[in-house]
């Protein structure tokens, strides 16, 4: 037999001891981690107290309120203000976790305090009644800016950097009111920020989205039917665009009726330059997802189309122009009567601008091929109006312009144009034989009439004493 191989054993004891060894090790280090981080809590307790004081401190100093424009205020207590404004933007920057309640509510309460307070009445309010042409119109700005730009920043900041959760539990329906009323300020360097942080809002909060369209509407609505004055309709007709622009296709129907009951009506008011090129974005947005529309938008201009306000046709013709761009060509034969309509009005128009901005339409490639669509049902009305101009205009840069106008037509359908110019030398002849016929009848009556008359004899009463 061979000889067995001994394999040496390992001792349990110094196994059981070596494990335990090592428990023992991780609990005094765990208990020493422990002691010392016991020891440091009061110490970073007190740290984080005596920050949070300060930041509540700094919170307070903001809560004061300076107009600027009373002389008993401090010069010195508005400047503090305002490095205390700053301080506290650049600890909400720096911040790298969220604040606690106390403080959040803190902020919020002294945004609302600063911010929303009572407007003072405007102060063009009767220039713009008397002077609605006014492409530059006098606006107020807020002597108070140096601090509300500060306290705009530290909003926007806010509502960047915190979390859905936290911003529902302090901005409610209420606050979004007390916030959209303020576009009605006269100064444009807080409404343009004020649109920023409201667009924020509108794309963080999701569940407020459908209040805040309400509300704008519901602005839209008064702006176009009851006041015909309100300063923020620009900036929130850009949130609208931006809003617009993310819809997908096919559109819903709430927003089809949004175009037809509120953008389009906005086309009425007489203030309606100070923010035609944000209403034209928007209209021209949905016309671009769906084609079709472009007969509703291009008969509602049409219906509110101007009389008497120059700079507002000018503008309207601008309008339809890029529109026809844009809408569907089967919608062409439609659309060019009425279109054609308008600008042969626009054309003969004593205001030269309106008549270049009218003749300079049948350069457009587009229009002139919606134009070619009627060609028999326009071509009358057109051919009038450019020989009306021709004839009778005062502008020489309009007889001008004309006259290119009528040799390109002339070039296009020179039978049609022929046949037009007798039909127009018929239908003057036949008004100047109407009127002849009417004055040969007066004159006829003035003669029987001087033939006729007498002159009565006056009768003598006599009276009895």
């Amino acid at each position: 037999m061979g000889a067995q191989r001994k394999i040496p054993k390992t001792s349990s004891k110094k196994k059981s001891m070596t494990l335990q060894y090592l428990f023992d090790l991780d609990s005094k280090t765990s208990i020493s981690n422990g002691n010392n981080s016991s020891n440091n809590t009061p110490s970073n307790q007190t740290s984080f107290d005596s920050e949070t004081e300060e930041l509540l401190s700094i919170i307070s100093i903001c809560n004061s309120i300076f107009t600027f424009m009373d002389a008993s205020e401090s010069p010195s207590k508005q400047d503090l203000k305002r490095l205390k404004l700053s301080q506290l933007l650049s600890v909400i920057k720096s911040s790298k976790k969220p604040f606690d309640d106390h403080i959040f509510s803190s902020l919020i309460s002294m945004l609302s305090v600063n911010l929303f307070r009572p407007l003072p009445p405007p102060s063009n309010a009767s220039m713009s009644a008397d002077f609605p042409d006014d492409e530059d119109p006098m606006t107020t700005l807020n002597p108070a800016w140096p601090h509300l730009q500060v306290i705009y920043d530290i909003f926007l900041r806010l509502v960047l950097n915190s979390d859905t959760k936290t911003l529902r539990s302090y901005i409610d329906h209420s606050f979004l009111t007390n916030l959209l009323t303020l576009f009605q300020t006269e100064d444009p360097r807080e409404r343009d920020v004020l649109k920023n942080v409201y667009h924020q809002i509108y794309s963080k909060l999701t569940f407020y989205r459908s209040y805040m369209r309400k509300s704008m509407n519901d602005v839209f609505l008064h702006f176009a039917f009851e006041t015909d004055r309100h300063c923020g309709i620009g900036e929130l007709l850009e949130i609208w665009g931006s809003i617009i622009n993310g819809f997908t296709v096919p559109l819903k129907e709430d927003h089809k009726l949004f175009l037809m009951r509120i953008l389009i009506p906005l086309h009425k008011p007489k203030g309606m330059p100070a923010y035609h090129r944000q209403l034209a974005y928007c209209i021209s947005q949905f016309v671009q997802k769906e084609p079709v529309l472009g007969e509703v938008v291009v008969k509602g201009i049409l219906r509110y189309w101007p009389i008497t306000n120059c700079q507002k046709e000018v503008l309207l013709i601008g309008e339809l122009e890029e529109l026809v761009e844009n809408i569907d060509p089967e919608q062409y034969k439609m659309l060019a009567g009425p279109m054609c309509t308008q600008i042969s009005r626009c054309l003969n128009s004593w205001n030269s601008q309106v008549a270049e901005r009218a003749l300079y339409v049948w350069n457009n490639e587009h229009f002139f091929k919606m134009a070619s669509e009627a060609m028999e049902e326009m071509f009358p009305a057109v051919v009038e109006g450019l020989e009306k101009n021709l004839k009778w205009h005062w502008s020489k840069s309009v007889r001008q312009l004309t006259s290119n106008i009528k040799t390109m037509l002339e070039e296009m359908e020179p039978t049609l144009y022929n046949k037009c110019l007798r039909e127009l030398d018929r239908k003057e002849s036949l008004a100047g034989y109407e009127v002849t016929k009417r004055n040969q009848k007066w004159e006829k009556l003035e003669l029987e009439a001087a033939k006729n008359q007498f002159v009565e004899q006056p009768q003598c009463i006599g009276v009895s004493h």
